[in-house]
């Protein structure tokens, strides 16, 4: 079969269906040329409360995006580049970059993450700083020179019973430290752990009592705060951990590393594996620029899911059961730094070293 060429003076023109207050579950999109009464008409399943399948977000930044991610309530999206400047967006229409921060660092801003309760983002740098800053004004709150050495990850969790948010940062001066968040925080760190080595990855476990810690050395160790020492470590890497992510139910540890090999740790108590490798995961190549790619976790389904970008400019997401690959998400024009999921909704962020961003629909997952 052959197709029905274009007419040459006849421009081609794609209609939209408006879609109605109410929720829908399929948009019908009609493609037709002019003059011409007969089209095709398909129909494209709806997921989300986007205003499209997929959404561009561009022209914020000049140089590769290294971090992005939604706000608590997902109606934000924060993201870092090497520009050394934050852009603040709408996720849902129409989806305007509303703040672009260009004060806050005097070298690329390498992670970041928001507050769990005020509004508060948390910006970490190559010029060996941690910047806290008001997202409602766009000024800096506080600047701590927290490290002797770059700055690689940061993140935050809220201490259990006392109300107060604690900040973990990994540096490539061997050491973690922890700080308190809010808009009162102290210029003093409040713990310091020394891996001996650059730390390249850090995350909290669901009670914020320990820390997990991905350094050169190839391990992951974990710290509990209250000893103030290394409880144990996880192994399996043959190289670097780039990023650490925590599922939703706590249980496991999310690794991608510059092997390539992205693994699922199991951190239970109990753990039924010796190892404590509850999955490993191919297909998403880390490439040879030595970028740390982080990984995200899908929230709406209660964690079946997990993602990570590679050096192919497209995005990896498998099942966590089958540890089957269920996309390959293409669009960027290099490689993918980082991923995020939507807080309630099937949708998943992606940032590339292109400087853009891309918001995507996906299959609803099954709740847990």
């Amino acid at each position: 079969m052959s197709k029905r060429p274009n007419p040459e003076n006849e421009s081609a023109m794609i209609i939209k269906r408006a879609r109605s207050n109410e929720p829908q579950p399929s948009n019908q999109i009609a493609i037709s040329s002019a003059n011409d009464e007969k089209g095709l008409i398909r129909t494209v399943k709806r997921t989300s409360n986007l205003e499209a399948p997929i959404i561009s977000l561009s022209g914020a930044h000049s140089s590769e995006i290294l971090s992005c991610r939604f706000d608590p309530t997902g109606q934000n999206i924060a993201a870092c580049s090497t520009d050394r400047s934050v852009s603040l967006w709408r996720t849902y229409p129409p989806n305007t970059n509303y703040g672009l921060l260009s004060n806050l660092s005097k070298a690329p801003i390498l992670d970041l993450q928001w507050s769990l309760y005020s509004p508060v983002l948390y910006t970490v740098s190559a010029d060996h700083t941690l910047c806290l800053t008001d997202v409602t004004t766009g000024q800096r709150i506080r600047k701590i020179r927290a490290h002797r050495e770059i700055i690689n990850a940061v993140d935050r969790t809220m201490a259990s019973g006392s109300g107060i948010e604690l900040v973990a940062t990994a540096s490539d001066d061997g050491t973690v430290k922890i700080w308190e968040g809010g808009e009162d925080a102290s210029k003093t760190a409040v713990s310091t752990f020394d891996i001996g080595c650059p730390v390249t990855a850090v995350c909290w476990s669901a009670d914020a009592t320990q820390v997990f810690i991905g350094a050169i050395d190839n391990e992951i160790h974990v710290y509990d705060l209250r000893k103030g020492e290394q409880v144990y470590s996880l192994a399996g890497h043959t190289d670097t951990p780039t990023s650490l992510s925590l599922s939703p139910n706590g249980s496991y540890l999310l690794s991608p590393s510059l092997s390539s090999q992205t693994i699922i740790h199991d951190i239970r108590p109990f753990s039924p594996s010796p190892s404590r490798v509850h999955r490993i995961l191919h297909g998403a190549p880390a490439g040879f620029e030595n970028t740390l790619l982080r990984g995200a976790w899908s929230k709406e389904d209660g964690g079946r899911r997990v993602a990570v970008g590679g050096a192919d400019r497209m995005v990896c997401i498998w099942d966590v059961e089958t540890a089957k690959i269920l996309y390959k998400l293409p669009g960027h024009k290099g490689t993918v730094t980082a991923v995020d999921f939507h807080p309630k909704e099937p949708i998943i962020l992606t940032a590339s070293k292109d400087g853009t961003m891309l918001l995507g629909e996906i299959e609803p997952g099954v709740v847990v």
